[in-house]
């Protein structure tokens, strides 16, 4: 059973983010808050929990593109080719905010995502998201949760979120409702801004 953690952005309890760190340090599944809709995350570095990762979302780990997400810009050059300082301050105006940014990959990339040639990254306008990778020392690996509803495209009701995902993740952090609107995804891979999904971020 997953377990359920009441973690609210206001004030979020170190004691409660740390057993989430330590969670994903033994290989754990979470449903976290962010800016936009609630999601799955896991450890990059551990492949077996980006293998669960996958099978939840129906896919299999080679054809799965799960974003990254870093809690600064610091991150960047750990997963993505050198940028041009124009695409820097372009990145810089928008992070932390509701946008997912494709750009170059390298080849450090962690074994899960070898042979990408681009990757997604993704800083969270939320300080649960981002207190969790401070604590863990680098980047989770993240994917939306979609609903099963034809009219409401994401879940945002934390506890329906827990009762869907009882015996498929480890814990659930509720911090109250949760977005419908994902985020922006804004191609950079070609130099130019090229918004591939409109979301909640407005350029």
């Amino acid at each position: 059973m997953a377990k359920i953690l009441k973690i609210y952005p206001d004030n979020p309890q170190e004691n409660l983010i740390d057993e989430v760190v330590k969670t994903l340090k033994n290989g754990g599944l979470i449903i976290y808050p962010s800016d936009t809709v609630y999601a799955l995350g896991c450890n990059i570095f551990d492949i077996r929990a980006m293998e669960k990762l996958a099978q939840l979302k129906k896919t299999k780990l080679d054809k799965a593109q799960f974003s990254i997400i870093c809690n600064d810009l610091s991150h960047l050059s750990e997963f993505t080719r050198p940028i041009d300082s124009a695409t820097f301050r372009f990145l810089k105006n928008r992070v932390p905010g509701p946008f997912t940014f494709i750009l170059e990959a390298n080849k450090s990339l962690p074994l899960a995502y070898k042979g990408k040639k681009t990757v997604g990254i993704r800083v969270p306008d939320h300080p649960i998201p981002k207190l969790i990778v401070e604590k863990l020392g680098h980047p989770i690996a993240s994917t939306s949760i979609k609903d099963d509803d034809e009219i409401i495209e994401y879940s945002t009701d934390p506890e329906l979120i827990a009762e869907k995902y009882d015996h498929l993740v480890d814990i659930v952090i509720d911090s109250g409702y949760g977005d419908n609107v994902a985020s922006t995804i804004v191609d950079l891979s070609s130099g130019q801004p090229e918004v591939i999904r409109e979301g909640k971020g407005i350029l």
